[in-house]
């Protein structure tokens, strides 16, 4: 992959324990061979222009991360002619389910709407904690992850950052935040684009890669 090394990550991720009202995505089933492989691949695009950054999430969402199989990314993203991250246009080779439950999600075409402008390497995205946080019985919801998932999650994200060799942290929300922190690894904090952020999110990301690049505003 590149010259990426992401046998470390893939372990702990999979020894990550999943309580009864959270769910591991990349298991033996069809659902989850179908978000691993579209984990896999979007890894190995991403890794191809060699990102420094990261956004780093909170959870997966049940509209869109849990059916792709990748961070802010929803159905719409994996359909995408020209793929958004390629720019191919029979798009990015991504796996689509069938009869998806969802085919957008809101963040994640804020999260991707912010990337049609972004100067560089696209950044590297993953959760601070993996598994989708559900509502009791109710897997088509999302749940706060608790402060003890966050922090067990949390070296999974480190890895992931460290087979890449990130440099810059971008933290979606303060509990992607504070996790870091609490690793002592500084981060930017930016608005999460769900319920009204999405003007300041866009706009925290173009000051951001502006900053990266040394572009006037």
């Amino acid at each position: 992959m590149s010259g990426v090394d992401t046998a470390r990550f893939w372990s702990l991720l999979r020894q990550l324990p999943a309580p009864d009202d959270a769910e591991f995505l990349y298991g033996a089933d069809e659902a989850g061979r179908l978000r691993t492989d579209n984990l896999r691949r979007y890894l190995e695009l991403i890794a191809r222009n060699r990102p420094g950054v990261m956004l780093i999430g909170e959870a997966p969402g049940y509209r869109g991360h849990t059916i792709s199989g990748i961070s802010f990314t929803s159905v719409r993203q994996l359909t995408a002619r020209p793929g958004p991250i390629t720019g191919d246009p029979d798009g990015d080779g991504f796996r689509v389910p069938r009869d998806p439950a969802f085919g957008w999600e809101a963040s994640s075409a804020v999260v991707w709407g912010a990337m049609a402008s972004w100067r560089g390497a696209l950044p590297l995205f993953w959760p601070i904690y993996p598994h989708h946080p559900q509502e009791p019985g109710r897997p088509e919801s999302n749940r706060t992850p608790r402060a003890a998932e966050v922090a067990a999650g949390a070296p999974v994200a480190l890895a992931l950052a460290e087979a890449f060799a990130i440099t810059t942290f971008v933290a979606v929300g303060r509990k992607a935040e504070a996790a870091l922190a609490r690793n002592g690894v500084p981060a930017i904090a930016v608005r999460h684009p769900a319920q009204g952020g999405a003007r300041i999110f866009a706009r925290q990301l173009a000051e951001l890669n502006a900053s990266l690049t040394g572009q006037t505003r």
